[in-house]
C-alpha cells in the first residue's frame, strides 16, 4: 500500500503568508496574519491530499553550516518583522494541536531536513509531495516527489513533477543546482557568475549538461565576455553550486515513523482558531469523521418537540430562541423556536406557535423573563407574526459585543467556545451556506435550536458577572437593551418612499449625466468610455498630455484622488470627477433604493447593525441610509423621496450641534474650551481668535475655516501630516497650527497625552458610560501600527461617549413621546441625527420635548444644543 508523505517548508510559507495578507491580530494583541495564511493552505493539504504521513520543517536559526563556505550566504536579507517573528512559536502550537510533526536542527535548513526525509522515502512505496515558496526544493523532484511552489502570495500553487519542470524551465531536477551555480540566487545571497542569468544559463546547460561540463567545455562556450565571466568567476559558480545544494544526508534525529499523521481533533483545533479569531475557518474543520464523533460525544440532550403549547411549558425564567435563517429577518422565515428552562427543553414548531394563544400570552408577559440572543431579531420576527415580546431581561448578543466589540463573531457557538464549551454546532455546519443553505429535517433543526437555546441558558450567569465585573451591567440593561427594542419597532415600522419622486431623480440624473459624457467628449475630441480606466489614461496622459501622477500594473491611475490632483490642470478633470459622482448616486441610490423598497408596504426596512462598529455608533444595512451623500445638492435631494406614511404628518429632524467636541471639552476638562459652549459661541471662531490671536472681528472666513480644520482634526487625533493634506499648507505649517491649539487648550493636550498612557497601562479605553474598546496594538513595535492605536485612544471616549449620548437620547425620548401619547414615530438615526414623522397637530409638542430630552439626557459640564426642523420630506426637514 502506497503511503502519503507530506513535507513543508514551514518558514517559507509563513513568510509569504505573511507578506500576502494584511496584519491582523487577535483580541489579546498577537499577530496572526502568516498564520492565518499558513492555515488556509494548511487545511486544503488535508482535504486534497489525505496524509498517512506528515512534517513541517523550520530553520533553526540564522548560522548554517553553509556560513562556513560563505559567510555572505542570505546576507542581503532583511531581518524578520517582529510582528512576523513571534507568530512562529504560536504557529508550532497550532500544529501540535493538529497532530503535525514539526522538526528544526541547528546549522541545518528547512530544505535541508525535507531533502533528507524525501531521500529516505524516494522509493514505489510512496508519495511524497513537497509544499515551499522557494524553487530551491525543485531539485528534489522526481518520479516520487512533487513539489508544489506557492506563486501570487499564497492564492496559487504550481505543482512541479519531472516533465513540467522541463516543460516550464528547460531543464531536469539534477541541473536545478548547475543553474543556481551559474546564475546564483539574489535571495540567498549567492553569487553565481556575473552577466548570466537564466536564459543564458539554461543555454548552456542544455548544450553541456552539468556546471562541471562547461568548464570542461569552456573552449566550446560562445561569446568573449561571457567567457571571460566564467573564467574569471569559476570558484563562485562552483560554490554556488554547492550552496545551492541540498544536503540530502543530514544527521536529523526524526524518521519516517515520526512523521505519522493520524487527523487531529477538532475540539483542540477549535479551541486554537477560537483563540486566534479564526472564525471564518471554523466551518473548514466541520464534516469530518473527527467532527462527526465529536458531534456524537456531545452530550446528550433531552427535549420535546411540541404538538400543543402550555402553560407548563415555562418558567418564570427561560431562554429563547427564534431561529430564522440568512440575514434579513424582516422577510426571512421562522424556522422553529426554541423555550429551555431548569425543568423543560421544548422546541416549537412555527406552525404550532403561530396559532397558540398560550405561547403568544407568555410571550407577552413582562412578568415571563426571557434570555434571548438578539433582542431586536427576535422581537421584529415575533412582530411580523403580530405577538408583541415582553419580559427580555438579557441579550447574549449585545452582553458579547460590550465584553470584546473587537470580536467578529458574537453568535451562540462562537461565544460558547470562547467560554470552552461545545456542545453545539456552528449553524453553517447544519445548513450550509451560500447557494447550498437550507433547512434540514426536523430531527436536525429541532436538535441544533434545542442545543443552541440551552448554551444561551448555560452562558447566561457568567456573561453576567463578567459585565458587572466591568462595570458593564448598567450598559447592557439601561442603554443597549431598551434602544435594541427601540431600534426593532422602527425597523418593523420603516420609512414610507416615494418611488416616484426617485423615478424622476433618476431620469433628471441621466439628462445631467448624458449632457456631462458630451462634454467630456468635446474637450476631449473623441468618444470613448467614461468608466473605463484603460481608455480615459491615455486620453487624459497622452492626448491632451496632463501629468502622470501613478501607473499601475494595467497602465496610468484614474483614481479619484489622482483625479482631484489635476482638478486646476484641465476643465475636463472636474467634469469627470462629477460624472463619477452623479453615476454612483444613479446606480446606488437612485436605483439601489428602489430594489429593496418592499412591495407590501412600500417602504424602506433598513437594519441598524447594532454590535458592529467598536466605537459603539449605530451602522444601517440594507440599505444603509447613513451613508447617502450630501454634500452634493443631487445627494442631499434624494432625501425628498423619503416622506411620511401618512398625509398631513410631517417629517421632524433634530441633530446635536457639535456634540464630539462639546464631549472633549468635558473629558479634558478645558476651562477655556468650556467656557466657549457654556457662553454658546461659535466654537470655530473661538479658536481661530485663540490660535491666530486675533480679535473677532478679525477673522476671515479662511481663518474659521482652518480652525474647524483643526478642531476636528483634533478629535482623531490629527497628524500634521494629515492636517496639512487637508488645509493644503505645508507640513511645518499644520505643526505649527496644532501646536498653537494645544497652547490655547493645554488640557486637550494633557487628555490626549494621558489617554494614551492609560491604554498602554490598561489594554482598553472606555467611554464616560464605561463602554470599552481594547487597543492591543497600542504596545506594537511597528510605529504605524502603535500610532494608529493611539489616535483611536484618543478618539474613541469622545466618539463613543457621543454615541452613547445619542442612544440615551433615543431611550428618553421614546419614553416622552409614549408618556405625552403621542402618535409621533422614531424612523431613523443618522450618527447625531434623529428623524421622526408626526401628524402636523403633534409638530409643536415635538418642538418642545425632543430638544428637551436630547439636551438633557446626559448631565456634563457644557450644554448640549440641539437644532431640529421639519417639513414635507426628510429633505424639506433640513
Amino acid at each position: 500500500m502506497t503511503q502519503k508523505l507530506i513535507l513543508i517548508d514551514g518558514n517559507s510559507i509563513i513568510y509569504r503568508a505573511f507578506f500576502a495578507l494584511p496584519l491582523l491580530n487577535n483580541e489579546k494583541g498577537v499577530y496572526t496574519n502568516g498564520i492565518y495564511g499558513f492555515t488556509t493552505i494548511l487545511l486544503r493539504i488535508l482535504e486534497e491530499e489525505q496524509p498517512t504521513h506528515m512534517l513541517v520543517a523550520f530553520d533553526a536559526g540564522k548560522t548554517t553550516f553553509r556560513h562556513e563556505t560563505y559567510k555572505e550566504y542570505k546576507g542581503g536579507r532583511e531581518k524578520t518583522p517582529p510582528e512576523l517573528s513571534e507568530q512562529f512559536p504560536v504557529l508550532k502550537e497550532l500544529l501540535d494541536a493538529f497532530g503535525i510533526k514539526h522538526y528544526q536542527l541547528d546549522q541545518y535548513e528547512a530544505d535541508d531536513i525535507i531533502g533528507t526525509l524525501s531521500k529516505q522515502a524516494d522509493n514505489e512505496e510512496w508519495d511524497i509531495t513537497v509544499f515551499s515558496g522557494d524553487k530551491d526544493l525543485l531539485q528534489l523532484v522526481s518520479d516520487q516527489v512533487t513539489v508544489r511552489v506557492t506563486k501570487k502570495g499564497i492564492s496559487e500553487i504550481e505543482n512541479y513533477t519531472p516533465s513540467y519542470l522541463f516543460e516550464k524551465m528547460q531543464v531536469t531536477p539534477e541541473q536545478i543546482t548547475d543553474l543556481k551555480g551559474l546564475m546564483g540566487d539574489s535571495s540567498d545571497n549567492i553569487p553565481g557568475v556575473p552577466g548570466i542569468g537564466e536564459k543564458t544559463a539554461t543555454k548552456l546547460l542544455t548544450q553541456f549538461h552539468t556546471l562541471e561540463k562547461v568548464y570542461e567545455h569552456l573552449d566550446e562556450v560562445s561569446g568573449k565576455k561571457l567567457k571571460e565571466n566564467l573564467t574569471t568567476y569559476r570558484d563562485d559558480a562552483i560554490m554556488s553550486k554547492d550552496l545551492a545544494t541540498i544536503n540530502r544526508d543530514s544527521p536529523i534525529t526524526v524518521q519516517l515513523d515520526d512523521a505519522v499523521y493520524e487527523g487531529f481533533s477538532t475540539a483542540s483545533v477549535r479551541n486554537m482558531f477560537m483563540d486566534l479569531g479564526f472564525q471564518s475557518l471554523l466551518t473548514r474543520i466541520s464534516g469530518t469523521e473527527e467532527a462527526e464523533e465529536e458531534k456524537a460525544g456531545y452530550k446528550e440532550i433531552d427535549y420535546s418537540i411540541v404538538e400543543e403549547v402550555t402553560e407548563a411549558l415555562f418558567s418564570k425564567q427561560d431562554a429563547l430562541v427564534v431561529e430564522m435563517l440568512g440575514e434579513n429577518y424582516h422577510t426571512e422565515p421562522i424556522e422553529g423556536i426554541g423555550v429551555v428552562n431548569e425543568n423543560k427543553k421544548s422546541f416549537i414548531p412555527i406552525s404550532v406557535a403561530a396559532e397558540s394563544s398560550a405561547f403568544k400570552k407568555w410571550a407577552e408577559d413582562p412578568a415571563k423573563k426571557k434570555i434571548v440572543f438578539d433582542a431586536k431579531r427576535t422581537k421584529v420576527a415575533l412582530l411580523r407574526r403580530d405577538i408583541q415580546i415582553e419580559g427580555i431581561v438579557f441579550d447574549a448578543l449585545l452582553a458579547s459585543y460590550l465584553i470584546n466589540p473587537a470580536e467578529n463573531n458574537h453568535d451562540i457557538p462562537g461565544i460558547a467556545s470562547r467560554k470552552g464549551k461545545y456542545d453545539v454546532s456552528f449553524d453553517e455546519e447544519v445548513y450550509g451556506k451560500g447557494a447550498k443553505q437550507q433547512v434540514p429535517e426536523e430531527a436536525v433543526l429541532s436538535e441544533h435550536v434545542i442545543r443552541k437555546t440551552d448554551t444561551l441558558l448555560e452562558l447566561y450567569p457568567g456573561m453576567e458577572k463578567e459585565l458587572e465585573e466591568n462595570e458593564q451591567a448598567d450598559l447592557l440593561k439601561h442603554l443597549e437593551m431598551p434602544l435594541a427594542l427601540i431600534l426593532a419597532e422602527m425597523e418593523h415600522h420603516g420609512v414610507l418612499v416615494d418611488v416616484d419622486r426617485l423615478k424622476e431623480m433618476g431620469e433628471d440624473l441621466k439628462e445631467r449625466l448624458d449632457k456631462l459624457e458630451k462634454e467630456v467628449y468635446e474637450l476631449a475630441g473623441k468618444e470613448f468610455n467614461l468608466n473605463s480606466p484603460k481608455q480615459l489614461g491615455p486620453v487624459l496622459f497622452e492626448d491632451l498630455g496632463l501629468p502622470v501622477i501613478k501607473k499601475t500594473k494595467t497602465g496610468y491611475s484614474t483614481a479619484a484622488d489622482v483625479l482631484e490632483q489635476l482638478a486646476d490642470q484641465h476643465e475636463i478633470i472636474p467634469k469627470l470627477l462629477l460624472y463619477r459622482q452623479l453615476g454612483k448616486l444613479q446606480s446606488t441610490y437612485i436605483e439601489g433604493l428602489q430594489k429593496v423598497v418592499h412591495d407590501d408596504t412600500h417602504k424602506i426596512h433598513t437594519r441598524f447593525n447594532q454590535a458592529l462598529t467598536q466605537t459603539g455608533r449605530l451602522s444601517s444595512v440594507d440599505p444603509n441610509l447613513q451613508n447617502i451623500p450630501i454634500r452634493l445638492e443631487e445627494g442631499r435631494k434624494i432625501r425628498q423621496a423619503f416622506v411620511p406614511s401618512h398625509q398631513g404628518w410631517k417629517m421632524f429632524a433634530a441633530d446635536y450641534s457639535q456634540i464630539e467636541l462639546r464631549v472633549l471639552a468635558h473629558i479634558a476638562d478645558d476651562e477655556k474650551l468650556k467656557m466657549a459652549f457654556q457662553n454658546d459661541l461659535d466654537i470655530h471662531t473661538q479658536t481661530a481668535m485663540d490660535v491666530f490671536h486675533v480679535e473677532r472681528e478679525e477673522v476671515t472666513s479662511n481663518m474659521r475655516r482652518q480652525a474647524k480644520a483643526v478642531n476636528f482634526g483634533i478629535v482623531y487625533g490629527i497628524s500634521d501630516y494629515g492636517l496639512s493634506q487637508n488645509l493644503g499648507i505645508t507640513r511645518k505649517e499644520a505643526k505649527q497650527f496644532i501646536e498653537r491649539y494645544f497652547s490655547s487648550y493645554p488640557n486637550v493636550k494633557a487628555y490626549m497625552d494621558d489617554i494614551v498612557v492609560e491604554a498602554k497601562q490598561k489594554g482598553y479605553v472606555s467611554t464616560l458610560m464605561n463602554r470599552r474598546r481594547y487597543l492591543p496594538d497600542i504596545t506594537s513595535r511597528n510605529f504605524n501600527v502603535r500610532s494608529f492605536a493611539e489616535r483611536t485612544a484618543m478618539n474613541t471616549p469622545i466618539q463613543g461617549s457621543a454615541a452613547d449620548i445619542i442612544k440615551k437620547a433615543m431611550i428618553d425620548l421614546d419614553n416622552r413621546m409614549k408618556q405625552e401619547k403621542l402618535q409621533a414615530k422614531l424612523l431613523l438615526q443618522v450618527h447625531d441625527e434623529l428623524i421622526l414623522e408626526a401628524p402636523e397637530n403633534e409638530i409643536e409638542t415635538l418642538k418642545k420635548i425632543v430638544p428637551e430630552m436630547m439636551e438633557k439626557t446626559v448631565d456634563i459640564s457644557v450644554p448640549l444644543k440641539v437644532d431640529y426642523s421639519y417639513g414635507e420630506s426628510w429633505f424639506d426637514a433640513k
